[in-house]
This record gives C-alpha cells, sequence and structure tokens, in this order.
C-alpha cells in the first residue's frame, strides 16, 4: 500500500468526522448541550460541549488540511519521479492512438 493511499484514507475519514462535528453543533449557539438542558448552572454532565465542538472543528479542520499538503507531498508518477513533465519543458503528450492513414488525394488533370 502506498503513503499517499494511506494519506488519503485519512483525509477521507477527517472529512467524515468534521462533517459529524459540524452537523452536532447548533448554529445559534446552544448546540448539543441545549440538547440535554445545559444551562450554565447545571451541576453535572454538558456544560463545556460547544467549547469541545469549537474546539474539535478547529483541530480537524487544521488536521484535514495538513493532510492535504502532506498527501500531496507523496504524489508520484509512474516510474517514481516526483518532478512535472511541464516544469521540464516537455510538453509533449504521449497517446497510444493510432496515427489515421493518410490517403494521397488524385486531382483532376487540367485541361489546356
Amino acid at each position: 500500500m502506498s503513503t499517499f493511499t494511506i494519506f488519503l484514507a485519512l483525509i477521507i475519514i477527517v472529512a467524515f468526522l468534521l462533517v459529524v462535528v459540524i452537523m452536532v453543533q447548533n448554529p445559534k449557539g446552544g448546540g448539543l448541550s441545549s440538547a440535554f438542558g445545559g444551562g450554565a448552572n447545571q451541576i453535572g454532565g454538558v456544560q463545556k460541549t460547544s467549547d469541545f465542538l469549537d474546539k474539535s472543528t478547529w483541530t480537524l479542520a487544521t488536521l484535514l488540511l495538513v493532510l492535504i499538503l502532506l498527501s500531496n507531498v507523496t504524489i508520484m508518477d509512474g516510474n517514481g519521479m516526483g518532478e512535472s513533465k511541464i516544469m521540464n519543458g516537455e510538453t509533449e503528450v504521449e497517446s497510444n492512438v493510432p496515427a489515421p492513414i493518410q490517403t494521397p488525394v488524385e486531382t483532376p488533370a487540367e485541361e489546356n
């Protein structure tokens, strides 16, 4: 398994977790803590849920960005060279499509 495949799997997992954490939050500030009846005066339970969700959102977003940047470093072409052909001036694109067969065109003889 290549390094890029591992990074790709981690990116998918972190992105899914980020979506879940964002969906749990309430945009009006109540979030998960208000669903459990959590007010500022609650003695046990979920008092700091919104702080946890905020921190986990920022942490997952930062982790996702770092994983994307690191996966970009691991991308290599088929022969193991990480250099771009365009950057080296090689602009010709190879193709497996055969060239079309050209038949000579007969021109009618001019009558004088």
